[in-house]
């Protein structure tokens, strides 16, 4: 019996025990989720928006060029025997100025001759016209049958037009050698500078010889190389505009920060750069050398150097301005509202190399979320600094 107490037994702590670790598991506290899972609004910095009529600003490269520039070149041959001291790279002209002078004493020689030789056309039909009276007393004294062949030369008509002839021969002849006297003082035609020099006392130069390279130096042009889309928010002249967009120009590399120089579109050349593919827009800068007093102290502009271009646009009316920095991806804006996170797409009329244009998509209340967040969720809470909740 004994056996059977100790079975009975065993069997009850068997029991006992395993209802305690039943009790145990099925009592035992369990994580709460909700807990877990809540979200602490996050810290981020807004700004508001700008709404309004807007001009866009569109920022272009291009290089300055000359809008009166010639290569200098004499008319007549010889000797070069004088020099202006303004004529000289660098120097300053105006216009009519005498720049240098060819040896003029053969030009003096060939005007007497072609002088003498009028004097001496005239003086022949001076004694041809004298012939001319004779003629007709021996014309009277024939019979009125003569042919008008015969009449004709009885009356010395062809010598009379060959005098004529000879005058007027002399007479161009002598212009001619005026003209050549008159070109041997080479004038500026222009009010410029003289960027190169190619010719000095003593050079002996003929039509065609380089004698200077000149350019005008009431304005200059910009080739500022712009793409075909932004063409469309350029004004131009004639496109019912008395002038075009205002334009400023600056040199980052050799001006100081603050200085630039103004202008206006002028034209659209009308053919692309070959290489960028990009459209030609001619930009003039009047003054380019600051020479008169509303310019005086502004920095000069250079031929051929590389320059900046900022063009005023045409104004965008109902809209609102947006830094480009806050675009987030797909032309999407992070909105702050009511303290949660808005992912807003946008309307975009026109970006500049600043801001973007929104037709849609925002409105004049609007709070933008300027901090980069590493998880974004639409309707994710938010908070600012010092616990405002937007």
């Amino acid at each position: 019996m004994n056996w059977k107490k100790t079975l009975i037994l065993c069997s009850a702590i068997i029991v006992v025990t395993s209802g305690i670790i039943a009790l145990i598991f099925f009592t035992e506290p369990s994580a709460q989720r909700a807990g877990a899972t809540k979200q602490t609004p996050m810290l981020v910095e807004v700004v508001p928006v700008e709404e309004g009529t807007f001009r866009p600003v569109i920022v272009a490269m291009g290089s300055v060029t000359a809008e009166q520039e010639i290569d200098l070149s004499p008319r007549v041959s010889g000797e070069i025997v004088s020099l202006s001291d303004s004529f000289t790279p660098g120097g300053f002209v105006e216009e009519g100025q005498l720049l240098l002078e060819i040896d003029p004493a053969d030009y003096e020689a060939a005007l007497l001759e072609r002088q003498s030789a009028l004097h001496q056309a005239q003086a022949d039909l001076q004694m041809e016209l004298g012939r001319q009276d004779v003629a007709k007393q021996d014309y009277e004294l024939m019979s009125d049958n003569l042919t008008e062949a015969n009449k004709s030369l009885i009356l010395r008509e062809p010598q009379l037009n060959s005098a004529r002839a000879r005058v007027e021969a002399a007479e161009a002849a002598l212009q001619r050698a005026r003209l050549d006297l008159q070109r041997t003082r080479i004038e500026a035609p222009f009010e410029a500078q003289i960027l190169t020099r190619r010719a000095n006392l003593g050079s002996l130069v003929s039509p065609g010889t380089e004698l200077a390279h000149l350019v005008g130096i009431h304005s200059y042009w910009v080739e500022v190389m712009v793409p075909l889309a932004k063409l469309a928010w350029i004004e131009f002249p004639g496109q019912g505009q008395e002038s075009g967009s205002m334009v400023r120009i600056r040199n980052r590399s050799a001006w100081p920060e603050e200085a630039y120089r103004t202008g206006q579109v002028h034209r659209l050349v009308g053919s692309l750069e070959s290489r960028t593919r990009l459209a030609r827009v001619l930009v003039s800068i009047p003054d380019p050398l600051a020479r008169t007093g509303e310019n005086a102290g502004q920095p000069p502009l250079i031929v051929g150097s590389y320059v900046e271009a900022r063009i005023e646009g045409k104004p965008i009316g109902d809209v609102i301005r947006l830094e480009r920095q806050h675009l987030r991806k797909n032309d999407t804006v992070w909105v702050m509202e009511d303290g949660v996170l808005h992912i807003r797409e946008l309307d975009i009329v026109f970006m500049d190399h600043q801001y973007a244009y929104v037709r849609e998509g925002l409105s004049g209340e609007d709070q933008v979320v300027v901090t980069n967040l590493s998880t974004v969720t639409d309707g994710a809470p938010l908070r600012l600094e010092g616990g405002r909740d937007g």
